[in-house]
């Protein structure tokens, strides 16, 4: 039992080995006129300055007019040109060298000269695309929910704070009182931010979600259980969820909104988001249950949970947490 009680504590500490890591690589198209489109691609790069190996191939027909100029900013390779195609590029091909190999998606963003814009998902199995009209109010739906699910499984921060509150709650009726609550205000603030109605700097909000992990951690190490997160954990999830929220538009500001369907895309970035979080939950909670169940079977599984587990696992969250803190506040 103490192999199971020790397994499920790296399970939930290996969610902090990285903080908020959903970089894929990112291709905008900016048309000019009928003829021309200026190129953007972005591509992440391991240890500030190695390139993944993902490469641009356009149709034969297309014309590089202004050669790719790189330069590497923010842990990205940026490469710049401008190209042509006789009609514009409506049917052209464009494929990702590499990405096939690549666990790395690929977004793809083209700006329309009416003002329209186009959002398109790339990965290992799609490495491919044929520009078309734009998609219809499905398809936009279907990308970006899985968007949102990607971006909160790849979220370590945000998913550490989630397994905070889950062991804070303890109990289903409480779980789902906090968790409903840190929806709540996450998803207030996601849309007022994804909207316009409110603008926050990413970097002191991030610095400010990893100082929340450091709250909660250190509640969970400590003996008392009378304070206010502990009897009022929907207050404390429902006032952190708001910072979550503007951690997520964020990155929703990253991939952007087609302005034709962006009631449609912004429901669904939030459904994603709350899928993957529930997801995450109720396995989380499934083996809280176990080690509640195996507690009330053996006296030294119940010692070992109430003066060891907790600890250790705070002080893990904990340490990780003020890293990010220290790192996120040094980036200002």
């Amino acid at each position: 039992m103490n192999r199971l009680l020790t397994g499920i504590l790296l399970l939930l500490s290996s969610l902090s080995a990285l903080g908020d890591e959903y970089r894929p690589a990112f291709l905008e198209l900016q048309q000019v006129n009928e003829t021309f489109f200026n190129v953007l691609w972005k591509v992440p790069a391991k240890g500030g300055n190695q390139r993944l190996s993902l490469y641009l191939r356009f149709a034969d027909d297309v014309i590089m007019d202004e050669p790719l100029q790189a330069s590497i900013a923010a842990g990205a390779v940026i490469e710049r040109a401008v190209i042509s195609r006789q009609g514009g590029l409506w049917g052209s091909i464009i494929h990702i060298d590499g990405l096939s190999r690549s666990s790395t998606d690929v977004l793809v963003r083209i700006h329309w000269l009416d003002g329209s814009t186009q959002i398109i998902r790339l990965d290992s199995a799609n490495p491919a695309f044929v520009i078309k009209p734009s998609p219809t109010t499905a398809e936009v739906f279907k990308t970006y929910l899985v968007f949102g699910i990607e971006h909160i499984w790849q979220g370590k921060d945000h998913l550490l704070f989630v397994a905070c509150l889950i062991l804070i709650a303890a109990t289903w009726q409480r779980m789902l009182l906090t968790v409903t609550g840190f929806t709540l205000a996450h998803s207030l603030t996601l849309s007022l931010a994804a909207l316009g109605f409110v603008s926050v700097p990413v970097p002191p909000v991030e610095a400010v979600i990893a100082l929340s992990i450091v709250f909660l951690a250190r509640e969970i190490g400590l003996a008392r259980r009378d304070t206010l997160t502990w009897r009022f954990p929907l207050v404390v999830s429902a006032v952190f969820g708001l910072l979550h929220g503007l951690g997520f538009a964020s990155a929703l500001k990253d991939i952007g909104l087609p302005q034709a369907e962006i009631p449609a895309a912004l429901l669904a970035f939030n459904l994603g988001v709350e899928f993957g979080q529930l997801a995450f939950v109720m396995v989380l909670a499934a083996m809280l249950q176990v080690i509640v169940f195996s507690a009330t079977k053996s006296a030294k599984v119940r010692v070992f949970y109430s003066t060891y587990l907790n600890k250790l696992f705070a002080c893990m969250a904990g340490s990780v947490a003020m890293f990010w803190t220290i790192e996120r506040l040094a980036s200002f």
